[in-house]
């Protein structure tokens, strides 16, 4: 079987920043381009490299902030993220990521579902086909999402997968779930008769065709029906004592990242196993600075408060929390008089930041390094599917033996070729 390790994470919560956040503003700090600031980059580092919008001799542009160092790990980071920095200790820093793809929508498939093309099972339903959900009445995948998402529906599709395994979205406001409530006139006991003619005409074209579709269907219905009980307790604040909403900076009947920060706890209380947080407008080729002071006010204290929260109800140790985006920024700035862009950041897919937290990863610990112009990795570099493969193993399962036949190819969420969980980053 494919369980062949130690089960130290039950759930995954991923941060997903879409529009791919600048690690030069956050935590990749490189005193070296201010430097530089202005001058064109060294031909010598951009040999060979393509990129989406940019001259490769553009000017080097310098952090827009300052950094300082925190906690007993020394980790260096932004002073616009004042929350993450007091829980720095808590944080495993992966500043080596790489990735195949420099344009969102390729790159953010590629970090959801393993592939650059639309139509491949994303990690959410790999795991919910591989290890089911501990969830009774509500799905073991749910999608929270807030700001534009280039990869659309299609990172939490489940491909090949039997349907009943994709991510479920959930709306913001009272009715998460799109055509869960009944319609007026239309009471719990009249809708389950209707369940019970449904299931039993689908049964029989189970049984004539052998459709596997069809039994994601019946289950589809019955898991609309328990969540009608589940999805209004889910949504419903009031049990959460004050000072948690104040640790998250949630307000009632707000919608936004905040806002998702808490679901997403409630989800994993409540057994949901794989918990997607998309959190859009990252992509900076325009005022970089600007972005960066926006962006990290949205996340930073809801960010924080997420880790702290699951910490202090002993979640932590069994839940995955992981935060970042599709790829990096270019130590180079973007300026284009025709666009309208000055002081931006162009796309990066050789070297980016991610940070994790809990679920059997090592805490407090920094892996990987760049060059002094945070341009190429120079140690410890970690794929896309290196970091696939290290989400399974810690979820107990051996990435290269989870795989589906679908039209005479055996899939894999990490691809044919050789990729490795990074055991340094494993507690």
């Amino acid at each position: 079987g494919f369980m062949r390790f130690p089960v130290k994470a039950k759930r995954v919560i991923f941060l997903f920043m879409a529009g791919a956040p600048s690690q030069l503003e956050l935590f990749d700090h490189k005193p070296k381009l201010k430097e530089i600031e202005g001058k064109p980059i060294p031909p010598s580092v951009i040999k060979g490299q393509r990129y989406a919008f940019i001259q490769p001799d553009a000017a080097v542009l310098g952090p827009c902030f300052p950094f300082s160092k925190h906690g007993e790990s020394g980790a260096e980071i932004s002073d616009r993220l004042p929350y993450l920095s007091k829980i720095a200790d808590d944080l495993t820093f992966v500043k080596s990521m790489h990735t195949d793809h420099f344009n969102h929508a390729p790159a953010q498939l590629f970090m959801n579902t393993g592939s650059g093309i639309p139509g491949r099972a994303s990690m959410g339903s790999w795991i919910s086909y591989g290890i089911g959900s501990e969830a009774d009445d509500l799905p073991g995948f749910v999608v929270l999402q807030n700001g534009v998402l280039s990869g659309g529906s299609a990172m939490w599709g489940s491909g090949f997968l039997p349907s009943e395994h994709q991510g479920v979205p959930f709306r913001k406001g009272p009715d998460p779930i799109l055509h869960v409530s009944n319609p007026k006139g239309i009471d719990r006991r009249a809708q389950r008769h209707t369940l019970d003619l449904l299931s039993t005409l689908n049964q029989s074209s189970l049984g004539q065709f052998g459709d596997p579709e069809i039994n994601a269907r019946i289950e589809a219905y019955e898991m609309a029906y328990r969540m009608q009980a589940r999805a209004p307790e889910l949504m419903d604040f009031s049990q959460e004592s004050q000072a948690t909403l104040d640790l998250y900076g949630a307000k009632p009947g707000q919608s936004g990242y905040a806002t998702n920060c808490l679901l997403a706890r409630r989800l994993a209380e409540r057994g949901t196993r794989f918990i997607q947080v998309y959190q859009g407008g990252w992509d900076a080729h325009n005022n970089v600075e600007g972005n960066i002071k926006n962006q990290a006010k949205a996340i930073d204290q809801a960010s924080a408060a997420l880790v702290q929260d699951l910490k202090q109800r002993g979640m932590l140790e069994d839940t995955l929390v992981i935060w970042g985006g599709e790829f990096g920024r270019t130590p180079m700035v973007e300026a284009s008089a025709a666009l309208n862009r000055s002081g931006g950041r162009d796309h990066h897919p050789q070297a980016f930041t991610m940070w994790m937290t809990g679920g059997g990863i090592k805490p407090g610990i920094t892996l990987g390094q760049t060059d002094e112009l945070g341009f190429h990795v120079t140690e410890d570099p970690v794929h896309v599917h290196d970091l696939q493969a290290t989400i399974l193993q810690l979820m107990g399962i051996d990435h290269t033996q989870l795989s589906f036949r679908f039209q005479g190819l055996d899939f894999r969420l990490t691809g044919v070729e050789q990729h490795h969980a990074v055991k340094k980053l494993m507690a």
